[in-house]
């Protein structure tokens, strides 16, 4: 019984769907003629858009070239209207022009790839590709102005929409016969700033996304190689992290950026013959530069270079003497020297007398540092804490066991 009952419900909606597909289809019609006929006399151009827009809610309109291309006319009349308001300097919202073109280049894009699917008989009937690729480049730029004008406002998802649109016209059918990548001086620049929004979102896959153009962007390489290494990192590549590095340095020696990133991965990677070299380049350029100088006296203390790293402390101490850093490496050579000497199983009275002279050497120097840093315990407190007991130093020893003991 049940069964019989579900068939003949079943047949039941059938009939209904096939009696009221023609009603349907009818006011379909009705409603795309009553399109084109507000469109011919340029009346309530809004109203067919969102009729258009109604229509393709339906996922079976979604393959109708002409529900696309009446929607298409609807906001290039709006599109026209806004651009004489803006041009005649009268009232209207430059962001809604904006969006008017954003729409309209995704419009244009889907008709376009509407009438490239062959037909039964394998053919394809292009209609609309000639008028609305001249159009559309013909405002084309303004997806370029668009994207600046939500850079300044801090927008940067908007911003990475209007030039990724852009962008992507290069590879777009549609646009084929302008031979954008080949006459676009602005493609490169465009892909910069859509690299810049996705960096600026944290989105990896954004920022890596229009890299080769944004590459031969020379006016922002530097930080075009930039945002390329922060990414890489953010994703654990540390082998195109150092490469970029790399790249950003011997390209831009004095961009601040690189110069510190790479002499740490040499230095974590335990290639300090590879950091001298590269802070030896730095210096070549700029000798005084006080960064450059203090990273050597870092390498050199690591080495076991100790005269040498004491001797750029120094140099730099006596032009900046509000250089922490400084003194915390000249101290730590001078003490690391003295810890070598007291290790020794037989130490004799020539050395013992050379260590202590050493502990001593040392002191003023993290004292100082201690200072000026005194945030820094991790760094100061056990040195200090040493040589105050190598040095029978009571009062301060009780002082510095105290700081460790409170930590």
């Amino acid at each position: 019984m049940d069964r019989i009952l579900t068939k003949q419900i079943y047949i039941f909606f059938c009939v209904l769907f096939l009696l009221m597909a023609p009603c349907s289809i009818s006011a379909q019609k009705k409603e795309i003629s009553a399109a084109e006929d507000l469109l011919k006399k340029n009346k309530d151009i809004e109203k067919v858009q969102k009729s258009m827009e109604s229509l393709l809610k339906d996922s079976n309109n979604l393959g109708n070239t002409k529900i696309h291309a009446l929607l298409f006319e609807s906001l290039q009349k709006q599109y026209l209207q806004g651009n004489e308001k803006l041009y005649l300097k009268q009232n209207y919202d430059t962001t809604a022009l904006f969006n008017i073109a954003r729409q309209l280049f995704i419009r244009g894009e889907i008709i376009d790839s509407l009438e490239s699917r062959p037909n039964k008989k394998g053919k394809m009937k292009i209609k609309y590709r000639k008028d609305n690729s001249q159009f559309l480049n013909m405002i084309r730029p303004n997806l370029f102005n668009a994207g600046i004008f939500y850079i300044r406002k801090n927008d940067y998802r908007q911003a990475y929409d209007f030039f990724n649109i852009y962008i992507e016209c290069a590879n777009h059918p549609l646009f084929r016969e302008y031979k954008y990548p080949h006459r676009d001086k602005k493609l490169p620049n465009a892909a910069y700033w859509a690299v810049y929004s996705s960096f600026k979102q944290n989105d990896i896959r954004g920022t890596l996304r229009h890299a080769y153009w944004a590459l031969q962007d020379t006016a922002h390489n530097a930080f075009m190689l930039q945002y390329l290494a922060e990414t890489y990192r953010l994703e654990h590549d540390s082998l195109r992290y150092f490469k970029s590095l790399k790249e950003g340095f011997e390209k831009y020696p004095t961009f601040p950026f690189f110069f510190p990133r790479l002499v740490e991965y040499y230095v974590n990677t335990e290639h300090q013959d590879s950091a001298m070299i590269v802070v030896n380049k730095a210096l070549s350029i700029n000798p005084n530069d006080q960064m450059y100088r203090f990273t050597k006296s870092t390498l050199m203390l690591n080495m076991n270079k100790y005269n040498e790293c004491i001797s750029i402390c120094d140099s730099l101490i006596t032009e900046n003497d509000s250089l922490a850093g400084a003194y915390y490496n000249a101290g730590l050579a001078y003490f690391d020297q003295a810890v070598k000497l007291d290790k020794k199983n037989q130490i004799n009275s020539k050395n013992k007398t050379k260590m202590f002279d050493l502990y001593r050497k040392s002191m003023p120097y993290l004292q100082k540092f201690q200072a000026l840093r005194p945030e820094d315990k991790t760094k100061w407190a056990l040195p200090l804490y040493t040589i105050y007991l190598k040095l029978n130093m009571g009062r301060e020893f009780d002082e510095i066991d105290q700081i460790l003991r409170d930590n």
